[in-house]
């Protein structure tokens, strides 16, 4: 195997690949990426048997066919430091891979590529496609309530569940719900749902611009897989029940607060200071149109802050997690926030006050 190639177009496919490769892994083929040079192009992969990337370009200078593995680490950071409009030649000697550039030389240990594990895909295929720009807002919407290494291993991840027209994402953690409906281009008869794991989800998420660019999107009976430009990611799925997240959207909240949306996050990154680090909770007490946020801790130091808001119901007292507050008002989009408000025991609903395509659950906290 040999390319030249210039150092720009090697690095860019080399970055998107070697965030999935494992830096403490059990085989040591998972430390290297496989290069194959075919027909013309180069094609870069990554995985760490849950997670595969493979990044293609086109080689414009000569090359031979061939296939290798080599060190990503070590490669990607040679590639970073070699001058911007640098041209480096790559060519297989033996066990070696041989790289120069310009007055830099440099000799890398390789890997047989028949020890590279690719992941194997399921039956059962079903494809539709979205826009890069409303894939990446599912994701960024959503993906902060999922659950890290809880024991309810289908909580580590995302769900997925296409319908007719429509892609959905939920994540939760137990305490906190996030969901978010975008078009995509579906002829889904029925609904459809997988479960895709956190690390997945965050190097599909790694991969998407904010444009009209088109995913395809292709469900196997346990691997999802996505084509992003010349990008071909592929993740295995969490092979379990998600919660019916529908029966968890509370129902019959008879109070409603509006709020402003930065002014109300201000004034709870404020009182977050003083609250206790372990549990996070602060106290609201809602009255006609106005909001007071309490927080305290072990060492008998306080935090209140008044915020103004549109409100007229009953009195109310309840407890709340605040990093899951600012979280939900980190990501809404409108100036101004709704919350549906039931008793101190039922959990809030907030979302857009203009309505919008994300839809969040805070649980209460017993304080």
């Amino acid at each position: 195997m040999k390319l030249s190639i210039s150092r720009d177009q090697l690095l860019k496919p080399l970055q998107q690949v070697s965030g999935v490769v494992e830096k403490r892994q059990t085989l040591p083929v998972l430390a290297n990426v496989l290069m194959v040079v075919d027909a013309g192009k180069l094609a870069l992969t990554g995985t760490d048997l849950e997670v595969e990337l493979i990044a293609r370009t086109e080689l414009a200078g000569e090359f031979a066919d061939g296939e290798i593995t080599v060190p990503a680490r070590k490669l990607l950071d040679i590639c970073k430091s070699l001058p911007a409009s640098a041209e480096i030649e790559l060519k297989q000697d033996g066990q070696k891979l041989v790289l120069k550039s310009g007055k830099s030389r440099f000799t890398l240990a390789t890997l047989p590529a028949n020890e590279f594990p690719n992941l194997e895909e399921g039956v059962g295929a079903f494809s539709f496609s979205i826009t890069q720009k409303g894939l990446k807002k599912l994701i960024d919407k959503t993906s902060f309530a999922m659950a890290q290494q809880d024991v309810r291993y289908y909580l580590n991840g995302m769900l997925f569940e296409v319908t007719a027209g429509r892609l959905r994402t939920v994540a939760t953690d137990g305490h906190r719900l996030a969901m978010c409906d975008a078009d995509a281009q579906t002829d889904a008869v029925e609904r459809m749902q997988v479960i895709v794991p956190r690390k997945g989800v965050q190097e599909l998420a790694r991969l998407l611009n904010d444009d009209d660019g088109i995913v395809t999107i292709t469900l196997g009976s346990n691997h999802i897989r996505a084509t992003v430009g010349n990008v071909t990611f592929t993740s295995k799925l969490i092979d379990g029940k998600f919660p019916d997240y529908e029966r968890v959207l509370p129902k019959g909240g008879d109070k409603t607060v509006l709020a402003n949306r930065e002014e109300l996050r201000h004034s709870l990154t404020r009182a977050a200071i003083l609250s206790n680090e372990k549990f996070r909770g602060i106290r609201l007490q809602l009255t006609p149109d106005m909001l007071r946020i309490q927080a305290n801790n072990p060492d008998q130091e306080e935090a209140e802050e008044d915020v103004t808001v549109e409100y007229n119901g009953a009195s109310l007292e309840i407890g709340f997690n605040v990093q899951y507050l600012m979280d939900v008002l980190g990501v809404l989009d409108n100036t101004t926030a709704k919350f549906t408000l039931g008793d101190s025991n039922s959990s809030a609903l907030v979302q857009d006050a203009e309505g919008g395509s994300s839809v969040y659950v805070v649980m209460p906290m017993r304080l």
